[in-house]
């Protein structure tokens, strides 16, 4: 059989190229075409439609929203979690096969719930079950297309600080007095300034598609202006992708319905975002979100040792999952509060298990396969690069005696970190 396989991550970086080549060596080994198509960090490289129209069965492995999906009616679909594909392409390929003999298009399993589901027009569940898989895929594709802002205004303002002072960069108006560290600092703050925004725009946008943009960022960008940060990010999103897919469902005659995507979802979703997040949403969770920056800032002593324990544990325990994505959120929610610790031992959290498996391959290499000794040798650059997954293949050949020993190592390094005040800054 032929099959057209997407793969897609939050971050874009590992797991998405992980899952398609675990899908590509099980698809090879039954006798299988597969073509893959991987959703990562720069984008994604379409496959041809002709390849898609003469596959036989869709794969979708994704833990994100896949863009264009329209490209894929009228064809059996499998839609599974990147983690199944990766440790289950077999299973994966199977159900797949499935479909295909039941020969039902736009099936997207042999479950009858699933059918059910589709009838009524709701998104498959990646693996998870009801409502909490879907807001969880819409917060992770918020959080992807917020990443970029993240690194870019992270290091644009530390390396201000290296080149300026932080007294220098932060307190000199660059229109004014310019100075290339002022400069750099103002570059990376309007980034980080942006953080809320996007992500709250692209939360609506993976709920309504392209309509609740612009209602998601103006609402992050209130979120912004009345203080309720991170967690008011969240909540403008929902919002917006809520308040588009009401709108979405009012269905106006002839010329009248034309103008709904270029007139009446950004106007009607916008003024309603806006409306609801100054007067009634905004500074409930403006009032949590200083209370949790009060409670950051107040950590010391024992208080953040556990606050490490838990966050270095939560960074080893997946990988690069769900879990270890929701520790990576806590810390940006930090950021949004200028409480920069959590991130710094979020990120030495990170880098511990990769860097810690190229160390064992490079001192202990005989206890190691041959492949897992060059999976090592890519760790060193992997893990400098906070990039957790590539510790991924040890833990998935050997979970029991990988997994604890690396939440461990994990949680001693950003307990190390709260307790020495280290910050990202």
């Amino acid at each position: 059989m032929k099959f057209v396989g997407v793969t897609a991550c939050p971050t874009g970086i590992a797991h998405s190229a992980m899952a398609a080549e675990a899908l590509e060596t099980k698809a090879k080994e039954m006798g299988h075409d597969i073509e893959i198509e991987i959703h990562g960090a720069s984008g994604a490289d379409f496959v041809d439609r002709q390849v898609i129209k003469d596959a036989d069965a869709i794969i979708i492995a994704s833990d994100a929203t896949v863009s264009e999906r329209n490209r894929f009616d009228g064809k059996p679909t499998v839609e599974v979690r990147l983690r199944e594909a990766m440790d289950k392409p077999g299973e994966v390929i199977e159900r797949a096969m499935r479909a295909v003999e039941k020969g039902a298009a736009g099936a997207t399993d042999d479950t009858a719930a699933q059918e059910e589901a589709e009838d009524e027009a709701v998104p498959t569940d990646m693996g998870g079950t009801g409502w909490g898989a879907e807001v969880r895929r819409w917060l992770m594709t918020g959080v992807s297309y917020m990443i970029p802002f993240v690194v870019a205004g992270g290091i644009l303002i530390a390396l201000a600080f290296a080149l300026g002072g932080a007294v220098q960069v932060t307190e000199v108006d660059v229109y004014e007095n310019f100075s290339i560290p002022a400069m750099i600092f103002t570059i990376g703050s309007t980034a980080f300034n942006m953080l809320v925004p996007i992500l709250a725009g692209f939360i609506a946008f993976a709920m309504a598609d392209r309509p609740g943009i612009a209602p998601g960022v103006v609402g992050g960008l209130i979120a912004n202006e009345i203080g309720a940060g991170f967690l008011g990010g969240i909540a403008a999103g929902l919002l917006a992708g809520a308040v588009i897919i009401l709108l979405k469902r009012i269905k106006l005659p002839g010329g009248f319905g034309r103008l709904m995507p270029i007139l009446v979802y950004p106007l009607v979703g916008c003024l309603v975002v806006g409306a609801l997040m100054i007067t009634v949403v905004g500074q409930p969770i403006a009032a949590l979100t200083t209370g949790l920056e009060n409670w950051l800032g107040s950590l010391e002593g024992a208080n953040s040792v556990l606050l490490g324990i838990i966050l270095g544990s939560m960074m080893a325990f997946d990988m690069g999952g769900p879990v270890n994505k929701a520790a990576y959120a806590f810390a940006i929610a930090g950021l949004a509060g200028s409480a920069f610790g959590p991130m710094a031992a979020v990120m030495a959290a990170g880098m511990t298990p990769p860097l810690a498996l190229a160390l064992a391959t490079a001192v202990r290499g005989r206890v190691f396969t041959s492949a897992e000794q060059r999976a090592g040798q890519a760790n060193w650059v992997m893990g400098a690069s906070f990039i957790t997954e590539g510790a991924i293949p040890f833990a998935a050949a050997d979970p029991l005696r990988v997994i604890p020993p690396m939440m461990v190592g994990s949680a001693i390094t950003a307990s190390l970190s709260l307790a020495f005040g280290a910050t990202l800054r």
